[in-house]
């Protein structure tokens, strides 16, 4: 008997229709990846199907079973009594997903607390043993350290320890790998394909076809929220029959030929250091002033110089110097959880350092209260890594864009503000008429594109990106990496590129940054440092990525 089986799902928004008719299965210990186009309704079909529709939305069914039970109609109670005992679910935006300020212990630990009959010593225990699994300190099931405080990457990985813990019959994992690094990637999907070995049927939602085909053992392809195609995943992704499947196919082709980086020509043992200045420092000359980040250009727009944070006595980053110029997009690297984010949030100054400055073209930026730099805000843009987060979901798509368009005064705007809203959402390649709508309501990938479009209203001078394309599809991913390479070209704009994914940092980034435990070990053109990386944490990035794709 399957452990969840959808016959003619269908999902509304109003009179819109954002699923019709949908029909899949996933049986005991198999692996069924759902893909298709951002805005195709994979998510919506996921959170559908364990009763997570946000308010507004209607959700028909002719059958919906999870693990033998039907779940049609079901109350929120008898929802919570399912959730986290027979199903485990991993939702797309770790940061919305939990409490940022209760302990990670208590939240992985919930489900046992919830749906078994264990000692609080056991459920310590099986806590530690769900952390190690993932990658986490195991010390986190009691050292009380909040949700707040960690990386995306590990936050991702926590929620992944907590949909499994309690060993469910199935297990929904929406965009998981997303937020982290290729060697997390890989110590996480491990993670979940042991809950399939012991039994669990496993649902993937993804746009990354080099996950399904490393991994899954079915695929159910969706486009405009209609199942267009399924079966097993050789012979749907070597000969995909309908348009949309080819589309994907071939834009995920397209996109690893030219974003492939070369194969490594060399390396540096473990422990050994690279890219050493010419005074000796491990960091490769991460000095003051512009010259920092290496790379051709005039005068650093935006320049970090020597910068640290520690988080409750814990450094997260050390002595780390970025200068940002014209024109040019410095790539920022590194494992999950090994301070890139913190380094970005510094440079847009919404994380004070203990020491070291920034300057926003040579005068102060950080620290300094944030009533001395609003009247520069405009100046420099951000896309978070979840934008979900950021948005009030009280607000519509139009409004979201109408406020930053005209920098919060959208009743005193002149022109045709509704046409500067279409054309924002045009450039991002999402539909005008997704402008009534609240961002609550749009699929991960259209969300991320509305940050995109959000960031870019100002015609900033700098835009720092933290994993901006992880959540789109292929084709999407293209186009918007696209989008960024001509506003660079025709703008000048400078860009800090962060992200996990090499293949769309080798296409984006002229210099390029490795960060390992807080510090900068590896600086340099980033052709040559993914070519012939010279540190060892370079070198382990490049060769998870190879084995994320092989699904070993």
């Amino acid at each position: 008997m399957s452990v969840l089986d959808v016959r003619g799902l269908s999902v509304r928004v109003g009179d819109t229709a954002l699923v019709h008719d949908v029909s899949f299965s996933v049986d005991p210990g198999e692996c069924v990846a759902l893909v298709g186009a951002s805005g195709s309704g994979k998510s919506v079909t996921a959170r559908a199907v364990l009763g997570l529709s946000a308010p507004g939305v209607t959700v028909d069914a002719d059958g919906l079973t999870v693990a033998g039970d039907d779940v049609r109609g079901l109350s929120e109670r008898r929802w919570r009594r399912l959730r986290g005992a027979t199903v485990g679910y991993v939702g797309q935006e770790a940061l919305g997903a939990l409490d940022p300020l209760r302990p990670v212990g208590r939240e992985v630990a919930d489900a046992l607390r919830l749906h078994t009959d264990l000692r609080a010593a056991e459920r310590v225990d099986a806590v530690r043993d769900a952390l190690h699994a993932v990658g986490l300190d195991p010390a986190m099931a009691t050292d009380g350290r909040l949700a707040g405080t960690l990386s995306g990457g590990m936050r991702q990985r926590a929620l992944i320890a907590a949909a499994t813990i309690a060993s469910p019959a199935l297990v929904v994992a929406d965009e998981p790998t997303t937020a982290l690094d290729a060697a997390v990637a890989v110590t996480v999907m491990e993670q979940l394909r042991a809950a399939q070995e012991r039994g669990a049927g496993l649902l993937v939602i993804t746009h990354d076809l080099g996950l399904v085909a490393g991994w899954a053992d079915r695929v159910v392809v969706v486009d405009g929220g209609t199942v267009v195609e399924d079966g097993p995943v050789r012979s749907v992704l070597d000969a995909p029959v309908h348009p949309a499947t080819q589309a994907l196919v071939r834009a995920a082709r397209s996109g690893a030929e030219r974003r492939a980086y070369p194969a490594r020509s060399s390396a540096v043992p473990d422990g050994g250091i690279a890219d050493r200045g010419s005074d000796g420092d491990p960091d490769g000359g991460a000095g003051s002033g512009a010259g920092g980040a290496g790379g051709a250009g005039g005068a650093a727009i935006l320049d970090g110089v020597g910068l640290s944070r520690s988080f409750d006595g814990m450094p997260a980053v050390e002595d780390v110097s970025v200068a940002v110029r014209a024109g040019r997009v410095t790539g920022v690297i590194g494992a999950s959880g090994s301070g890139k984010t913190t380094v970005a949030r510094m440079l847009l100054g919404l994380e004070v350092p203990d020491t070291g400055t920034v300057t926003l073209d040579g005068a102060p930026w950080v620290p300094l209260p944030e009533r001395d730099r609003r009247s520069r805000r405009h100046r420099v843009a951000a896309v978070v890594q979840d934008p979900g987060a950021t948005f009030d979901d009280r607000w519509t798509v139009e409004r979201v864009l109408a406020d930053a368009l005209t920098d919060g005064r959208e009743r005193r705007a002149r022109g045709d503000l509704a046409e500067q809203v279409d054309a924002a959402l045009r450039q991002v390649g999402l539909d005008p008429a997704l402008r009534p709508r609240s961002p609550r309501t749009l699929s991960g990938g259209q969300r991320q594109r509305l940050a995109i479009a959000r960031a870019l209203a100002s015609s900033p001078e700098v835009v720092v990106l933290d994993e901006p394309v992880t959540a789109l599809d292929a084709t999407v991913q293209d186009a918007v990496l696209t989008l960024l390479e001509r506003l660079r070209d025709e703008t000048g704009v400078a860009m800090v590129f962060v992200s996990h994914d090499l293949r769309a940092v080798r296409r984006m980034a002229d210099d390029l940054l490795v960060v390992d435990r807080g510090r900068i070990v590896e600086r340099g053109p980033a052709d040559r440092v993914l070519g012939a990386p010279e540190h060892p944490a370079t070198a382990r990035l490049i060769d998870a990525a190879a084995r994320l794709a092989r699904g070993t």
